[in-house]
């Protein structure tokens, strides 16, 4: 028996408005579905954003400490509900099941930090340069929330931009990965039971084309939040700017870990490990440079690719399995086809770079972990965001050399650097060009109460997580309160 999954619009359950539906397959075995889905287009947009219109004064007119009970309440139903949503993730996008549980985990402790918010939703108050005067600033909500997220975080991600955003007072149109619809069905289930008031948060599957695009175009959209590849978020900047639409964007990486000649080696081959192979290759945050200073360049790599070559490949809910598929046919394909360009640029492949079809893993979208050698660092395969299990080594000599390769890349997102030279270590703070630095640890990893996002090609400026999101989901009120009982005429020459 196949699941019927439904959209979530003003409160109800609805199928789309022209009956159509998708399957959803598991990518360890294509022939499992997980369910099936709206296949929606703009008219169940638009009725998605009348309810998100119709809902939001009564929800901006809720106290904000009230507004994060409800998120609160969401956070409880999702520490309750945790293996049960993991086991399904892995089945909808294929990562391993200890990385599914940490998935739901960043939705629980975002909720938990964001409900806390809601007391600390603070502005500012300031001295008037004028007698009898009072000023300050307040945050106030910005309206109808488009959100469209990817599927390789399908509940962390939602959760950073979600729950921010109805606690600022906004109404939410949530667009899910095509990909991993039946994640975002299990978050929103959440904030219903939570208590959250109908219109508040709607729900709309489908394609980007078809849902995706009428979503960022619709009159009664106020803000776009995304994250996705750089190429879409491009298009999406550019369609908001037509509009004087506010654009949040959360983009590519072409992540470099830095390992240098006085770095633990042991230590820094365990966070290349993870950081490029962790979710199959699949984060914006995943390393896919490692540039490795010539000293211990050799003995690295041997070491690298032992323990790649041990790496079990096959369906994660197996508690044996360290990496899981590829999400799709199509991006197993545009895997393989940059392994070709790679060999065809020149580089040395040393592992990997086919199919892995052992056994049952024929039956999914498997790759090999891959790694070139010799690669320089304006090789495509340097300078591309491949989004998967595949990493670049590039030697260098100085520590100088390697901020310099690390910076020489359009996109500014994660970045590593292993050293035990507190000097290097503050200057490699200093001189990087990235949103997110990790001194002796792997690309990835973030934690929900800092800053996250990129530079350059990575976004346009936001940061998701931590208090900073909040910047992004209110608007800031400057009031001034004038009890002189007079007219005042403040930046006046007296």
């Amino acid at each position: 028996m196949v699941n019927e999954y439904k959209n979530y619009i003003d409160g109800n359950w609805v199928e789309a408005k022209n009956g159509k539906t998708f399957q959803n397959i598991n990518p360890a075995n294509k022939n499992d579905i997980i369910g099936t889905f709206p296949d929606s287009n703009e008219d169940d947009v638009d009725n998605a954003a009348q309810a998100a219109v119709s809902a939001f004064d009564k929800w901006r007119l809720l106290p904000a400490p009230k507004r994060g009970e409800i998120i609160f309440k969401a956070c409880e139903l999702l520490k309750e509900k945790k293996q049960e949503i993991a086991a399904l993730m892995t089945r909808e996008m294929g990562k391993i099941a200890k990385e599914t549980n940490g998935d739901v985990q960043e939705g629980i402790d975002t909720a938990e930090y964001i409900a806390g918010e809601g007391r600390r939703l603070f502005g500012e108050t300031t001295p008037s340069e004028l007698q009898e005067k009072f000023c300050m600033s307040i945050r106030a909500p910005i309206g109808v929330c488009g959100i469209i997220t990817p599927w390789n975080f399908p509940l962390a991600i939602p959760s950073w931009k979600i729950f921010p955003a109805l606690l600022c007072g906004n109404t939410i149109v949530f667009k899910p990965a095509h990909d991993t619809p039946a994640s975002a069905v299990k978050f929103v289930e959440s904030l219903e039971e939570a208590g959250a008031p109908k219109g508040v948060v709607n729900l709309v599957n489908g394609m980007g084309r078809d849902v995706g695009e009428p979503l960022v175009k619709h009159s009664d959209v106020n803000l776009i939040s995304f994250t996705g590849s750089s190429s879409t978020g491009k298009e999406i900047a550019s369609l908001c700017g037509a509009n004087l639409k506010r654009v949040s964007l959360e983009l590519g990486g072409k992540n470099a870990q830095i390992v240098m000649d006085d770095a633990d080696i042991d230590l820094a081959v365990e966070g290349a490990l993870w950081g490029a192979f962790g979710t199959t290759g699949q984060r914006c945050t995943a390393t896919s440079r490692l540039i490795l200073h010539k000293k211990i360049a050799d003995k690295f790599t041997d070491k690298f690719i032992t323990r790649s070559n041990a790496l079990k490949i096959g369906n994660g809910l197996d508690s044996l399995t360290d990496m899981g598929p590829l999400i799709n046919d199509s991006q197993r394909e545009r895997v393989h086809k940059y392994v070709q360009i790679g060999q065809e640029e020149g580089a040395e492949l040393i592992t990997g770079g086919s199919y892995y079809e052992d056994g049952d893993a024929v039956k999914g979208f498997f790759y090999k972990p891959t790694i070139f050698n010799k690669v320089k660092p304006d090789m495509r395969i340097a300078q591309e965001e491949i989004f998967g299990p595949v990493v670049a080594i590039i030697e260098i000599a100085s520590f100088e050399e390697a901020i310099k390769v690390l910076n020489n890349s359009s996109y500014g997102l994660s970045s590593s650097i292993y050293t035990n030279d507190i000097n290097n270590a503050f200057k490699a703070i200093r001189d990087i060009q990235a949103g997110v630095t990790y001194i002796n640890g792997p690309t990835i990893g973030a934690e929900v109460h800092l800053p996250f996002g990129g530079v350059k090609n990575t976004g346009n400026g936001h940061r998701e997580a931590g208090k900073a999101v909040l910047d992004t989901f209110s608007e800031w009120k400057a009031v001034y309160i004038d009890y002189s009982g007079k007219l005042q005429k403040a930046q006046i020459d007296n």
